[in-house]
């Protein structure tokens, strides 16, 4: 598939190549994001709803914890607990593994963000009377894992019961490793490639636009979440007994189209040029459309200077 820009500047470029760039997938458990559902899972996985109150709850996202804790420090994963505002994938970068032949979880990051969890209200009998959907501040584990078929993904699970997760990937990274799989060279600076063959590229990138994308997908998650994450607060025979199976649904899809340019001179002039050529179209008045939301201060009360001016 070809566009005007790519065609005018045809000359200037000795390929290209379309690929998916960020990937996020909503992991959730199906039947334990409905009161009723998630009522039946804790039968099948206790024997009975007795005690099935906040502190059991409570206890389980402990369990996690303590048991994801204990295995990181024999093994000597890193184990961060996060600040709010640290980013994430900065920190998690400083312990990429230098072995290139590594696969696995190298580093665990924990972080506060708000998730689903449950709330059991009884009754002065004790009997159950509501169960109660809440998305409290709760923590998450983010697993950075190296994996086979798709290099550097990230997996983030809730500490709580019913565990939402996301599972981060990149079309890039997929791509990388798939040509280091194959023996092909190439250069790649954060989340581009610099030097590679663009019909080569264009070859392994295809295969992440093709009906068998959703089996691949499905594949990575499949390989890391019950045996790596999910099993520090559900065994396998937990798991399997009570039917903790996740579904998947596609949360963020990002698409790139890359120019892979003869000269970076050349790319340099003509990036300069399309910036000077829209620039007399951007006034401030249109800049505050595009970046700017006027919202009365409902929580945040008193005269505060502005945090950013145009």
């Amino acid at each position: 598939m070809t566009d005007e820009l790519s065609q005018a500047y045809a000359e200037y470029l000795e390929g290209t190549y379309d690929s998916p760039d960020r990937i996020v997938l909503n992991a959730y458990f199906r039947r334990g994001h409905i009161a009723g559902g998630f009522r039946n899972w804790w039968r099948e996985l206790k024997g009975s709803d007795d005690k099935l109150d906040d502190a059991h709850l409570m206890r389980l996202a402990g369990r996690f914890s303590r048991r994801l804790r204990a295995y990181a420090k024999k093994v000597g994963i890193p184990v961060i607990d996060c600040k709010p505002g640290e980013r994430k994938a900065e920190i998690a970068k400083k312990h990429l593994p230098q072995d290139p032949d590594f696969t696995g979880v190298f580093a665990v990051l924990v972080g506060r963000v708000k998730a689903p969890a449950w709330h059991v209200q009884r009754n002065k009998k004790g009997h159950i009377t509501h169960i109660v959907r809440k998305y409290p501040f709760v923590n998450h584990y983010y697993f950075h894992i190296i994996d086979p078929e798709w290099g550097h993904i990230t997996i983030r699970m809730s500490g709580h019961p019913p565990f939402a997760t996301q599972v981060i990937l990149n079309g890039h990274e997929y791509i990388a490793a798939q040509a280091t799989k194959a023996g092909i060279s190439y250069q790649k600076e954060g989340n581009c490639f610099t030097q590679a063959g663009g019909a080569t590229l264009t070859q392994i990138a295809e295969t992440l636009s093709s009906p068998e994308a959703v089996g691949r997908l499905r594949q990575v998650c499949e390989r890391w979440l019950y045996s790596s994450c999910l099993c520090f607060v559900l065994s396998l025979e937990e798991q399997e007994r009570t039917g903790f199976r996740y579904d998947y649904s596609i949360y963020q899809l990002e698409y790139s189209r890359n120019l892979l340019f003869k000269r970076g001179m050349q790319m340099e002039q003509l990036f300069e040029a399309l910036i000077d050529r829209t620039r007399t179209r951007v006034d401030v008045k249109r800049l505050k459309t595009i970046f700017g939301a006027k919202r009365r201060p409902f929580r945040h009360q008193g005269n505060k200077a502005p945090r950013l001016e145009v």
